[in-house]
């Protein structure tokens, strides 16, 4: 089965202003400009953690038109409060990935200037247990995000997934998964929560 490594975390908000504010004041440290999306309408910010990892603030972009079909991250339905939402996982090869977890949407052929990669988008935009199955990335150009971010001097020290059918969701991603800080805790709802070493000490984001 295709190897999943913990690639971004995404915290979905109304507005990227509304998604910084709930970040940089969970965190106490200062998001970097992204770029925009136009094949899903959307726009994002980012912040640059230990080991690779990097986590995104996406949003509905006003300036651009809209999307021809439903957005990712089941960003037509999001409201309220910015949070934690998604949990996106590397692979080396989607269409393998896909074969073995097909529940994590079709290949999608995206660029942001000169970055490129595949994602697997479901034909609706929502993923599997209420959006906590990962979503599957393959980066098919030369470089990944992460490389470009400013040191940020924070480390995720563990994603915990909750979920009512945790055991469910862990009992089909674990034998695929290579990524020791993801736990999966059964919960009354689904959600996400990251606990993050930062400067000012151990934060959590929700």
């Amino acid at each position: 089965m295709a190897l999943l490594l913990l690639d971004h975390i995404a915290v979905a908000a109304d507005t990227l202003e509304e998604g910084r504010a709930h970040v940089e004041d969970a965190l106490g440290v200062t998001l970097q400009d992204g770029g925009q999306h136009p094949r899903f309408g959307t726009h994002n910010l980012l912040l640059g953690l230990d080991d690779g990892i990097y986590l995104e603030v996406i949003a509905k972009d006003p300036s651009g038109p809209p999307p021809s079909g439903p957005r990712w991250f089941d960003l037509d339905r999001f409201s309220g409060e910015p949070r934690l939402t998604n949990w996106i996982c590397r692979v080396s090869d989607l269409d393998a990935a896909l074969a073995q977890l097909p529940e994590a949407g079709r290949p999608v052929d995206l660029q942001r200037g000169d970055l490129r990669w595949r994602m697997a988008v479901p034909e609706d935009g929502i993923l599997p247990f209420d959006n906590r199955f990962p979503a599957l990335i393959s980066w098919t150009g030369p470089d990944h995000p992460a490389n470009r971010l400013k040191a940020s001097g924070c480390r995720l020290r563990r994603l915990v997934v909750s979920h009512p059918d945790a055991e469910v969701l862990s009992d089909r991603l674990l034998p695929a998964m290579d990524a020791p800080t993801v736990a999966f805790e059964p919960g009354e709802t689904a959600g996400l929560r990251a606990e993050i070493e930062t400067p000012a000490g151990l934060r959590e984001l929700r």
